[in-house]
């Protein structure tokens, strides 16, 4: 349910602004986006886990609160993350 470590290393890699950048916005707007990818699928089959669906809900709050503060510093690295992971917004 949860992301590998190697899927980890490889998304930090994919979206990091320098080398061994592992705290930026376009990182953590990434991983969330993959648990929460994930979540999904769970909830498909497990229709009734309410427990873990507040967890969904805090990692898409997260994510918004993210977005929104790289939105409101830079407008070109935000949109193209949103492109880069194919976000709606």
């Amino acid at each position: 349910m949860s992301i590998t470590a190697e899927r980890k290393t490889a998304l930090i890699a994919e979206h990091a602004r320098t080398e061994g950048d592992t705290g930026s916005a376009e990182v953590q707007v990434a991983i969330l986006s993959e648990r929460i990818a994930n979540l999904t699928e769970h909830f498909k089959t497990h229709k009734k886990d309410n427990h873990s669906r507040r967890g969904l809900l805090m990692m898409v709050s997260q994510r918004r609160s993210l977005l929104d503060h790289l939105k409101k510093s830079d407008l070109g690295r935000y949109s193209a993350l949103i492109e880069k992971l194919g976000l709606r917004r």
